[in-house]
């Protein structure tokens, strides 16, 4: 069972607010309904649960089984977001952005703050460079992205 340090839990939280408002910025950029405080609360949750899930228990294994369920029960608030309306599906970005900041709370929950960073800038890398892209060579709107 590892303790985590109250001042480590504060900046792990603190990281995860960061983070997540990052890319919550961005969906809040493009009007979309899971955006900046949405994204926080995501990312913040899934750290906490995971540093629950460390410091409860007795080996890693058992925070492993634990924090699977995030990623399941994340599924199922992303699937939330998928609208089908006819012939046109929206949401999908926007469900894949929610599951990204759930992984992101994760590993800020289990201490791996950096590599999270990096894995937020490379979101928000996909999100806005590659949606410029798709823009100029699939002439999309950028409202649609």
């Amino acid at each position: 069972m590892a303790i985590i340090a109250f001042n480590e839990l504060v900046f792990r939280l603190l990281a995860a607010i960061f983070l997540g408002g990052m890319m919550g910025l961005e969906r809040e950029a493009r009007r979309r309904d899971a955006g900046l405080r949405t994204l926080i609360l995501v990312c913040m949750g899934s750290a906490l649960v995971t540093m629950i899930a460390v410091h409860t228990s007795v080996d890693l294994d058992g925070a492993k089984w634990i924090t699977s369920g995030i990623v399941t029960g994340v599924g199922f608030l992303g699937a939330g977001a998928i609208m089908r309306d006819r012939f046109n599906i929206k949401g999908l970005t926007t469900a894949a952005s929610i599951w990204m900041v759930a992984m992101i709370g994760m590993g800020i929950g289990y201490g791996m703050v950096a590599e999270s960073a990096v894995a937020t800038f490379l979101a928000l890398f996909v999100l806005v460079g590659v949606g410029k892209l798709e823009k100029v060579l699939f002439h999309k709107s950028w409202t649609n992205i």
